[in-house]
């Protein structure tokens, strides 16, 4: 006979979509009630016309239905009241918080930083292939659009809609497992972000502060090309950031690359670069020969110049592109493809080097 007690275990593991935590532990689990072989859930929406609604039905749904003598489910969507949601942002913030939550992650979460010299080498294709990588690891992974006049994140993501927000809180975000946040939800995609220095730290700021990131395992941010605003600003809201730098293996690319590299390692910004990734390396043809479309040791020579490690190679593919005007990273529409097991090699090298498993800090290219 099914009882409360085992229908609330059951629920253990619905997760709300946005915020990624058990629906009980955050309060949105408002009441069960078990009338023979049926069973009503009544659960609560942060707001509402919330547009993840049906997926909230379908999961808790999918829990209780299978119970031994569920016969038939049905669940109540309630929208909280204000004194709920204020303590729904209470819970997430964390008993410290006063006011608007300051800038703070788990020492277990690791900030990766994807960096370039020059736009036009595929730093945001390297991005999104790589957080999709460490999400299909298993891993809790956020990325941030910080290319705030360049933002191309959500395109290549797929990541479609506007972010909910509620008590000065905001949802990022999510698909195909990484939460997403970008200057791209906000504006049309063909309007120019005309901003100065100031108005680009702000918006920084905010995207770290009044977004709910939860504790993920990785933040991986998408730098804009080149030296800037951005870079000191991310010093400074994230002092314990690391840098991938990004080529061609053209010689032109590489020099500009270095100057980005060089950058991170200025005293007034001081975030170590771990290592180089060369994008576009080769083009395999049908005959099977690789064909140096853009030069070749670009990315040797700039791990060399900057005394760290190339971690990996990402040839030049038509489905890399594709996937990212289609909204599907390689990594996840064609996971063992040529491209996509490169990217996979490189989250591995950088999982290795995740601090608490931090043992040798040299990465190597296997």
């Amino acid at each position: 006979m099914v009882t409360e007690a085992k229908v609330r275990e059951a629920l253990r593991g619905v997760n709300d979509p946005e915020i990624g935590r058990p629906i009980e532990d955050i309060g949105m689990l408002q009441q069960i009630e078990v009338a023979g072989d049926l069973v009503r859930v009544h659960v609560l929406l942060t707001i509402e016309g919330c547009p993840l609604r049906d997926r909230i039905t379908r999961e808790v749904t999918a829990a209780v239905q299978p119970l031994p003598g569920v016969e038939r489910v049905e669940v109540t969507l309630t929208p909280m009241s204000p004194e709920q949601r204020e303590t729904l942002v209470g819970t997430l913030r964390g008993p410290t918080a006063t006011g608007p939550s300051k800038i703070r992650f788990a020492p277990s979460t690791s900030i990766v930083a994807i960096a370039s010299g020059k736009g036009g080498v595929g730093k945001s294709s390297v991005t999104v292939n790589l957080a999709a990588a460490l999400a299909a690891d298993g891993h809790k992974v956020g990325v941030l659009d910080a290319d705030v006049w360049g933002f191309s994140v959500p395109r290549m993501l797929g990541a479609e809609g506007k972010p909910v927000g509620f008590n000065d809180m905001i949802m990022p975000l999510e698909s195909y497992g990484v939460k997403v946040i970008s200057m791209g939800f906000f504006v049309p995609e063909d309007t120019p972000v005309i901003w100065r220095g100031p108005m680009l730290h702000k918006a920084l700021e905010q995207f770290l502060t009044d977004f709910y990131w939860g504790d993920p395992d990785y933040l991986v941010v998408d730098m804009p090309p080149g030296t800037g605003d951005i870079s000191l600003s991310l010093a400074q809201f994230l002092p314990g950031a690391e840098a991938y730098v990004v080529t061609t293996p053209q010689p032109a690319a590489q020099r500009v690359a270095q100057r980005a590299g060089t950058m991170f390692q200025k005293p007034n910004i001081r975030i170590p670069v771990r290592g180089v990734i060369e994008n576009m390396a080769w083009f395999t043809g049908n005959d099977g020969t690789r064909y140096q479309l853009f030069g070749e040791g670009g990315g040797e020579l700039l791990a060399k110049r900057l005394d760290v490690p190339l971690i990996g190679r990402v040839p030049l593919v038509p489905e890399l592109r594709e996937g990212g005007d289609n909204g599907m990273p390689i990594t996840v529409s064609e996971p063992e493809s040529e491209a996509a097991t490169a990217f996979s090699e490189i989250a591995r090298l950088i999982e290795e080097h995740k601090p608490t498993k931090r043992r040798n800090p040299a990465l190597k290219l296997a």
